[in-house]
Order: structure tokens, then sequence, then C-alpha cells
């Protein structure tokens, strides 16, 4: 049995899970031309990199995020960790320069530590089932003007211009030609490999046949009639009874059934995640109950994951954003159904990590006697840049730890270059600054802190957020909210020392909120103790007070989303129980 295995070797299994690189390599280069970037004045290297202005406005860095990853691998090698699962989007749309660029890191470390890495796509990688023409338009030249990289003619805004094939959004085939060591085809000390279209029984299990079964031809379901595309989801053994599965959580579905199946632009997007799988990808559902059932009668423990969550993000606060934003807005679309979760504990799962959101979070779900905890993985690429170690102690007890990236060496070092962005775009009277105090960042959390300040100074507010409530509650401080709902006598008689609201505005208090959605508990770090006192007293308050006054019921709303996003379940450091469905704070 597995326990015994656990007890004997007293050695427990480490999974390190890296979600949302979002890879772009800074120091690549195109097979086709012989661009190599422009040269850094601080280091002399060539380097390819995009704006300032375009990571501000993105919910990802597209640069920095290079000397983060080297950073995670580092630690992860430090820790001796030898498993690690990447829940999809390691690139930033799956350019054959970047995925290239991948390739070479993951085999360094492989060949150094001896790390295995398994990896799963996301709606990054690839955008499409099929290969198609792309491109960008916001890197960067050397006189700090925008320099558009597309992989053909035609297409871009940017007049400035270089073309070649490498910028084009890779398909399946190629990713999996390119990546196929880390997990999408079996390797001969894998105790056990399969996929969801020619599933082995553990003793039938050859290696010959996993490694015919991995071939790109035999991994195509139908997703609407006559619209065959690919799959690569994948079950591996790494390590004695530790069965990890590898969810292909895309799906491609036809934007016109009476269309060519093989035009890569007739297919929409994959962000919303497991919703569709629901719809069009039944077949992992019975898969993954497969598999359960085979780990059960083989002592197999599982782990499972995929690029999307299977259980809302929100802390219970959904239907208050909702009420509040609309359906539409605050990433709302993303939000599984609740079914998604009932489907996958139904099949048997228990343990599932995801990636997408670039949030840190832990859903829970208890259907009778079947628990499953959803894992959100942060993004290496956003505000707050992390990781999670998993440690299977038995096969019923789990822990869980978040590794937070405080300082990455060299995370500056392009800063020289946006110094020359930054006086190009002041040239141009029309153009909405982003804010230079980023080149004083002094580690890479507080650089990861900023972005999400421009982020949702430029991007959030303007587009999830009524302007007309903005308006009226960007003027407020603290104290104006407090006496919006008390009077003073009413405060003295509550023994509310008012100066102390002062400190803080409007604006202060939604990036707070912001921060609670990406960084749940871990957020406490970065925000004043006493600040965090005083949204507590406010919420009270608007809670209490029964004014049907518009804006008094909005501002309500806002304290109530503050307070559920930062009141949820334990995910920082914690305890999975399996067998007594608990989770336990560390």
């Amino acid at each position: 049995m597995l326990f015994s295995l656990f007890s004997a070797q007293q050695k427990s299994v480490q999974i390190a899970f890296l979600s949302d690189v979002h890879f772009q390599d800074l120091y690549g280069g195109f097979s086709d031309h012989d661009f190599k970037g422009i040269i850094n004045p601080k280091t002399g290297k060539s380097t390819i990199l995009r704006t300032m202005d375009s990571q501000l406005h993105s919910t990802r860095i597209f640069n920095e995020n290079y000397f983060a990853f080297l950073k995670a691998l580092d630690d992860v090698a430090k820790k001796g960790i030898k498993i690690v699962a990447m829940p999809g989007d390691f690139s930033d749309d799956g350019q054959a320069y970047n995925i290239r660029g991948l390739r070479e890191i993951l085999e360094q470390y492989h060949n150094k530590y001896s790390i295995d890495f398994y990896i799963t796509t996301g709606n990054h990688d690839p955008v499409g089932p099929f290969r198609q023409d792309s491109g960008k338009d916001d890197f960067l030249e050397p006189d700090g003007n925008s320099l558009g990289i597309y992989s053909k003619e035609n297409i871009g805004k940017v007049k400035n211009k270089i073309i070649t094939k490498d910028i084009a959004e890779s398909g399946y085939l190629e990713i999996l030609d390119e990546l196929k060591d880390f997990g999408f085809y079996p390797k001969k000390e894998n105790l056990f490999w399969s996929t969801p279209f020619n599933f082995q029984s553990v003793k039938n299990y050859s290696y010959e046949k996993a490694f015919q079964n991995a071939d790109y031809s035999r991994r195509m379901y139908e997703v609407a009639k006559g619209f065959s595309v690919p799959d690569l989801s994948y079950v591996v053994e790494p390590v004695k009874d530790v069965w990890i599965i590898a969810i292909d959580g895309n799906t491609y579905i036809p934007k016109n059934l009476n269309g060519n199946p093989n035009n890569p632009a007739n297919y929409k997007g994959a962000s919303l995640g497991y919703n569709n799988v629901l719809s069009h990808k039944k077949h992992l559902i019975d898969w993954v109950k497969k598999i359960t059932k085979e780990a059960k009668l083989n002592g197999k423990t599982v782990i499972a994951f995929t690029h999307y969550p299977m259980i809302d993000f929100n802390d219970g606060a959904t239907s208050e954003i909702k009420n509040l934003l609309g359906e539409k807005k605050w990433q709302l679309e993303r939000v599984p159904d609740e079914e998604v979760a009932k489907a996958f504990a139904d099949a048997g799962l228990q343990i599932h990590f995801a990636g997408h959101m670039h949030i840190n979070d832990t859903g829970i779900r208890t259907f009778g006697d079947k628990m499953l905890v959803n894992i959100q993985v942060p993004s290496l690429a956003a505000y707050l840049p992390a990781y999670k170690v998993l440690t299977i102690k038995s096969p019923d007890q789990m822990e869980v730890r978040t590794e937070v990236l405080q300082d990455v060496p060299g995370f500056d070092e392009l800063f020289p270059l946006y110094e020359k962005e930054y006086e190009a775009l002041q040239k141009d009277k029309n153009q909405i600054l982003w804010n230079k105090d980023i080149l004083q960042s002094k580690s890479y959390h507080d650089f990861m802190l900023f972005h999400l300040r421009e982020l949702v100074r430029l991007r959030m507010i303007p587009n999830d957020w009524p302007k007309d409530f903005i308006e009226k509650a960007e003027k407020l401080n603290g104290k104006d909210l407090l006496l919006l709902v008390q009077n003073k006598v009413q405060l003295q008689e509550n023994r509310i020392r008012t100066d102390g609201f002062k400190a803080w505005n409007f604006k202060d208090l939604l990036l707070d909120l912001y921060k609670f959605q990406s960084a749940d508990e871990l957020a406490k770090k970065d925000i004043p103790k006493e600040r965090l006192r005083q949204y507590q007293t406010l919420e009270n308050l608007f809670q209490e007070n029964r004014s049907q006054d518009p804006f008094i019921l909005q501002l309500k709303s806002v304290f109530k989303i503050l307070s559920l996003l930062s009141n949820g379940d334990p995910a920082d450091h914690f305890e999975i129980d399996l067998k007594k469905q608990k989770i336990k704070r560390l």
C-alpha cells in the first residue's frame, strides 16, 4: 500500500507548481532574421523586450518575469525538489522563439539538477488549436518608440516593423514537437503514462505502447461535428505511487460550423475554461473517473493540475461583485459554474492546482463524502509573484506552502531602456503617461506591487467601475466615509477616533481591494495593520446602516466584497486532511 511506502521511506514527495510564467525570451533570436533586439547600456546585451507602457496596461508583465522564472527555478533546485508542474501559460502566446528559449532553460535545469518538468497548456500556449499568423505592436526600439514584429506583412499597426515567422502563434503540433520531453511524451523512467484516448491499465502498461499513443495524430477529438482538434492531456507516475494528471483544459470551439475546420481563425479562444469543458469536452471527466478508479485499485495518490480553476475563486464575493459591477466585469465570465466542481469531485478528484487568474486562493467544495480542493497558483508575472510547493506526507495528509518571490536578481536590468521609452512618450502630448516612479522599485516584490497600482489606475478602474460612482467616491478619505454613516456624536459614543482615518482615501481602498483579490491573506503584509482595523470598523458600520441611498448601498457593497476577499480559506501555508475533510492553517 502507498502508506507503507511513505512511512518506509520516511521521505515525503514534493512537487513545485509554477504557473503563468508567460515566458518571453529576452535574449533569444529569430531563425529567419538577424534582429537580436536593442543594446542595453547597463549590460551591453542585446535584448528583445516589450514596452513598459504595454506592461502597465496588461494583467501581466512581459519582461521582468524572465528573471523571476530563473529565480524560482534556482529556489526549487536549492530546496532539492525534483518535480515541477507548470499549469499553463508557460509562454506568452506560444511563439516559436519563446518556446525554443523555454525549452533550453528547462533542459539546463533538468541536466544540472535532475528536475523533471511536467507541463500542460494554457490559453496563451497555444492561442488556438493550429498555428496562426500574428505579431505584436509593442516591442521597444533603440530610440524609445514602438517596434512591430509580425509573422507577415499587412498585419499590425506600427509602421516600423520586422517580419519573422518565429512570432506567429504556434499551434498544438509545434508546441508538442518542441516540448515533448516535459510530460507530453512518456519517458522510459516513468512508471506509468497514458492519455485520455488510449488508456492503459497498470498491469498492461508498456512504455513502447505509451510512446506510440503520444503521437499527435492519436490525440484528437471532435469538438463539434467535422471539427477535430488536439487534446494534450496525460497522466504520469514520475515517482512510485504518485499519479499526476495534467489536464488540457483548453476548449477551442468553432465560430462557424459551416466554416473550414482547418482555419485557425475559425475558433474561439479558450479563456472561459472549465465551463466549456462541461459542454464540449466531456471525455475528460470520464477519463478522470477511469484514472481515480484505477489509482484506488493500485494504491496510487492522484494530484491533478490544469490551467483553469475548478472552483469559484472570489471567496464567496461573486454575487456581490455581480450586483455592484455587472456580469461582464471583474473577469466574472471566468468563474467556473458550481457543476464543474461537482462533476470532478464525483469523478473522484480531490486535489487540483490551477493558474489562469494570476491570483493566490484556495477553494473547497464538499459533496457528501467527497471533497475537492482547488489551489490557485499565483503568476510569476503579476502581483503577488509566488509559486506553490505541495508535500505529500501520506495519501491523506498534504501540506501546501506558498513561496513568495521578494528579491529577484536582475529585475531592474532593463530600467535604462524604459527611461528611453519615457522620454519618447513625453514628446507625444496625447499620451497618458505611466508613472516613472516604478523605476525606483527596490525589489521585485515592490516592482510587482507598483505594477498592480498602475494596472488598477490605467485599466481596472476605467474598465470595471461605474464612472459616476468613481468620480463621487474618489474625493473621499476614510474620515469622510465614516461621516456618511455616523455623525460626530455617534462616533464619540462609539469611541471611534477619526484622525487615523484621514490618512488614506478611497483610491487606496480600491487598490487594497485588488491586493486581496490577487494575494488573498498574503495581501495583509502589504497593508498597514491600523488601516485593516479601520476597514473592519467601516464594514460593520455600513452593514448596520439602513439607508437606501444608492451611493451608500454601493459603498456597502464595496466593504462587503473587501471583507469576503480578506477572510477566505487558508491560502498561504496549510495542511489538507482528506480523511477528515479539513484544511488547517499552519
